[in-house]
């Protein structure tokens, strides 16, 4: 809901049904994943996608029948249906998508949703896809310390609030089981969990050209994007215009601030581009040492091996160094800053994902893991 929320709100504000379509799982190679979202406001406009063009024909007709009034319902595809062709559904994988009708009464919550996700404050989107009939289609929002709206039974809402706010912490979209009234151990009730947590964090250490197309293309994959460096004469706003904030500062001060202020996480990246051990090898002994997602750093392998010699000394153990990414990037005959860039995104969406960067037409299997 993220990316349509721009579109879903001035017709929700304007009292006009929304039909929204939410994928709440796939298996094998379906493209989108768990959370992507489909609107079809009022006029027939379509906003987002669910499926990168697979089945979105037959999609739209069902959020058609939601904005004329039709019940929430939860509907799968796959390439073995008998009608996956007709739908469009040519991938491979199998998808399934809920569908429902958005407005003033059936969301009321949808303005403080999108304050919340405006304002990088965590808040979760809880929807029962699937039970009693009395159940279906009820939001639960939640917060860190708070929450609005009712699944149906207090019970539901305490266990839903408790393992929701777990998947909100891990900011990740996946579906709950209960018993028709919050058991744990039932069947029967499903709860799609939409988790909208603040941006994951990509911190650039090293003012340099490199690190502005680092910065432009980290902003595209959607992550905050910082720019740190010690020298105020090169880390400008000016100069890194696609980063969130240009910081001056000594990076590996830097980085330990941002740590024990808690704006970290295992979703955050570190990108060491200054290849100067007064600056790199402070920072990345930091750096090693907590749970990040991605920890790289630019240099030749001479630069490498002098690194590693050097963070050696400084107590850093071979667990620690076997996370680093050194040289940085995955081989692509990269030589341009953008496309050293994409070099070092490629490895991060690999390190993510499980990816080992080979060329698809050398591979056999799902695409999708």
């Amino acid at each position: 809901m993220r990316e349509v929320i721009d579109d879903l709100l001035p017709w929700w504000r304007e009292g006009k049904p929304v039909g929204m379509a939410t994928v709440v799982a796939t298996w094998s190679s379906a493209p989108r994943p768990p959370g992507a979202t489909m609107l079809v406001g009022p006029d027939g406009t379509a906003v987002g996608s669910v499926s990168g063009g697979c089945v979105e024909g037959a999609v739209y007709e069902l959020c058609q029948e939601a904005v004329a009034g039709g019940p929430p319902r939860l509907q799968r595809y796959g390439v073995s249906d008998d009608d996956a062709f007709s739908v469009g559904l040519t991938c491979g994988g199998t998808i399934e998508l809920y569908v429902e009708r958005v407005d003033r009464e059936t969301f009321p919550q949808l303005a403080d949703v999108a304050e919340s996700i405006d304002k990088q404050v965590p808040v979760g989107v809880l929807t029962c896809v699937e039970g009693p009939e009395e159940r279906l289609g009820r939001h639960l929002v939640i917060w860190p310390d708070r929450r609005d709206g009712t699944l149906g039974s207090a019970r539901l809402d305490d266990a839903a609030t408790d393992d929701g706010r777990g998947l909100l912490a891990a900011g990740r979209t996946g579906v709950l089981h209960y018993g028709p009234d919050g058991q744990r151990r039932g069947g029967g009730l499903s709860v799609l969990v939409r988790s909208y947590a603040p941006r994951p964090r990509m911190i650039v250490f090293g003012a340099i050209d490199f690190a502005a197309a680092v910065a432009r293309i980290g902003a595209f994959l959607g992550y905050r994007v910082t720019v740190c460096d010690a020298r105020p004469v090169f880390a400008t706003q000016r100069r890194f215009p696609e980063a969130d904030e240009v910081v001056v500062a000594w990076p590996h001060k830097y980085l330990a601030a941002e740590a024990e202020a808690g704006r970290l996480d295992e979703r955050s990246v570190v990108c060491v581009l200054t290849h100067d051990p007064k600056f790199d090898v402070p920072v990345l002994r930091i750096a090693l040492e907590m749970p990040l997602a991605y920890v790289g750093a630019m240099g030749s392998r001479r630069t490498h091996d002098d690194r590693l010699a050097r963070l050696r000394e400084a107590g850093v153990g071979d667990a620690a160094l076997g996370r680093l990414s050194s040289p940085i990037g995955l081989d692509l005959g990269a030589r341009t800053p953008e496309e050293t860039a994409v070099s070092i995104a490629a490895e991060i969406i690999a390190s993510q994902w499980g990816g080992h960067g080979r060329r698809l037409t050398e591979t056999e299997g799902r695409i999708h893991g």
